[in-house]
């Protein structure tokens, strides 16, 4: 009889914040014992990571839009988490738009639900939704195992999910401290928001949402926490003119977490060329100064993690070089990992510094005990990741599906080789072998009766 079903033995493991040489036994999911790198354990599978590559926990992705059911056809959960696997991402978090309809009802996020059980290459579980006609009845949604609920101060872009007032957003914020939730907020001021009609020129773009509406919309979002005690999560801080209020905010206690997304840390608008809808984003990328403040606030902590704010679009939606007409999400879901360990080469910054801000600092976020670490007891969700290794972003060759990516082109350096969920191989994925995804809920409430939590 076997010890474990898998044993992984690697020179580098992250274990405890550091670097060192050991092996995992794994069984059931779990990572049941951590050992010396040559401890003689029987297994049915033994895998020994190569010297150049480094064994560490799965990247827990909390900012993305599958779109299905609805709009499918931009996003589903098979080409989702088949690009997740494949850039280290073991675990996602689907937003409630712009699938159709949002997860603003159980019955919408149950429809979510059985269609992510047969598809998901990863683990899955879900935002809910914030809308003028679901303030009042969120409870359910909590009780039914969302994560917290996603809410925008600006049009969201799509009809059927609308966007709230400041009085609406501090409403959803008391509603959600009754039961112990979290509002996600889109964080752009419409009132700062000049009208746009449209060009093909990214200054102009940029000029139309300026660092003043993330500013004004994150003041109303302090403002309310300190009259509701709620919690809230900035999406997506694009302006590093909002860190002096946010720093001043957790100074004061309010419950308040930011994320931002490896756009904003690798791109900036001095190398967006005129036409390229490719790069736009709401908020937007801004200059290569307000970049190099963002990776400051994430060495700080005033920045809690990082994101991928995936949101994909076929490409006569994405590629129309108008910068009006063009959907404003970005295609990062496979590349984030890559990209946050380049920038942070780049900074000089450890690996193993970065590579929190990826794992064990969304876990702690989602409240996600079990994952976003190597110990023992933890979900055996785990990358192997060649640090060292270069190469080009082919937007054709990545997994999601539509090949189009704001990263088109750009090198990187390090490389995802191999990721298992729960201890079975994702990435490559054998076709035969059953997808390994599960479907997740919050902690302290009942799993769904499609899948195992």
């Amino acid at each position: 009889m076997n010890d474990f079903d898998l044993v992984i033995r690697a020179d580098r493991v992250l274990i405890d914040g550091r670097w060192r040489p050991a092996a995992l036994g794994i069984a059931d999911g779990t990572i049941v014992r951590i050992g010396p790198r040559h401890a003689e354990w029987s297994a049915r599978e033994y895998v020994s990571v190569p010297v150049d590559q480094v064994l560490m926990p799965g990247v827990i992705d909390g900012h993305v839009h599958v779109n299905e059911p609805g709009r499918a056809e931009w996003e589903g959960y098979t080409t989702a988490t088949r690009a997740a696997a494949a850039g280290g991402v073991t675990t996602l978090i689907d937003m409630p738009l712009n699938s159709i309809p949002p997860t603003t009802t159980v019955a919408a996020l149950e429809a979510k639900r059985a269609l992510a059980a047969t598809q998901a290459g990863v683990d899955v579980g879900f935002w809910g939704g914030a809308i003028p006609s679901s303030l009042g009845a969120l409870e359910p949604l909590h009780d039914a195992g969302v994560f917290g609920f996603k809410a925008f101060l600006s049009p969201s872009g799509v009809d059927e999910f609308p966007h709230l007032s400041a009085p609406q957003l501090r409403d959803a914020l008391a509603e959600t401290a009754s039961f112990g939730g979290v509002v996600l907020v889109h964080a752009e001021d419409p009132e700062h928001l000049p009208p746009f009609s449209g060009s093909r020129y990214y200054e102009d773009f940029l000029a139309s949402r300026p660092d003043r509406s993330e500013t004004s919309a994150i003041a109303s979002v302090i403002s309310a926490l300190r009259a509701t005690g709620g919690r809230a999560h900035i999406l997506h801080l694009s302006s590093a003119k909002a860190l002096n209020a946010i720093r001043g905010a957790k100074d004061e206690g309010l419950n308040l977490t930011v994320e931002t997304c490896p756009h904003y840390l690798l791109l900036d608008a001095d190398h967006i060329d005129d036409g390229a809808t490719q790069f736009k984003c709401c908020p937007p990328v801004r200059d290569a100064a307000n970049k190099e403040l963002l990776w400051q606030a994430l060495m700080d902590g005033t920045i809690d993690f990082v994101a991928s704010d995936h949101s994909p679009a076929p490409a006569e939606f994405k590629l129309d070089g108008d910068f009006g007409r063009a959907w404003g999400g970005i295609s990062g879901l496979q590349v984030m990992l890559a990209a946050v360990a380049s920038g942070a080469r780049d900074r000089d910054i450890p690996l193993a510094t970065a590579l929190t801000w990826l794992t064990a600092k969304p876990a702690e976020f989602l409240g996600l005990d079990d994952k976003g670490v190597i110990r023992e007891d933890a979900r055996a969700d785990l990358v192997t990741f060649a640090p060292d290794r270069s190469w080009t972003v082919d937007p054709g060759s990545l997994e999601h599906r539509h090949p189009v990516s704001a990263f088109g082109g750009r090198t990187l350096t390090g490389q995802v080789d191999r990721t298992w969920v729960g201890g079975a191989q994702a990435f490559p994925h054998v076709d035969e072998d059953p997808l390994p995804g599960r479907l997740l809920v919050r902690a302290g409430t009942q799993a769904p009766a499609t899948a195992s939590a």
